[in-house]
């Protein structure tokens, strides 16, 4: 049995779903694993996009089967798909890019398992919270729809 989901669900706002797609460089060779990947606008963007696949992991089962009635809708089931999991034992090894909107102690809790995972040059994406001390190697704050803060990183070799 699935535990219950640590934080409530919210939107990631367009303009930062836009800015990071474009600072991460996407493009059809990408696979990206959001992690509490919500209705799954984020994959869903890249897969439109920049033709990347994607997999996104939540433990909420009606915003995955949101996120895949979207991706059914609009035809890109073979680009991404959406799994009811607990990230924390999920497997991830095969990104080549990571995205996350989770709390600072969550993203804290999953550090270890994306330095284990991550292949060095994976990239990291965290909106809103960082990683406590790794310090990322950009930082980008939005304020057009609503204020948000994107963290970048590179797992390094």
């Amino acid at each position: 049995m699935l535990r219950r989901p640590d934080i409530a669900f919210i939107p990631t706002p367009e303009a930062a779903i836009e800015t990071l797609l474009e600072v991460l460089q996407v493009n059809d060779s990408d696979v990206i694993y959001d992690l509490g990947c919500g209705d799954g606008r984020i994959l869903i963007s890249a897969a439109l996009q920049f033709g990347a696949r994607g997999v996104g992991i939540d433990l909420d089962p009606l915003r995955v089967k949101e996120a895949q009635a979207k991706a059914d809708e609009l035809g890109i089931r073979d680009r991404v798909k959406f799994q009811e999991a607990d990230l924390f034992t999920s497997r991830f090894e095969d990104a080549s890019i990571v995205v996350l909107y989770l709390l600072p102690h969550l993203n804290l809790r999953l550090r270890p398992a994306l330095f284990e995972q991550l292949k060095p040059g994976t990239r990291l994406v965290s909106i809103d919270f960082d990683m406590g001390d790794w310090l990322p190697e950009k930082v980008i704050k939005l304020d057009i729809e609503e204020e948000s803060t994107l963290y970048f990183w590179t797992i390094p070799a």
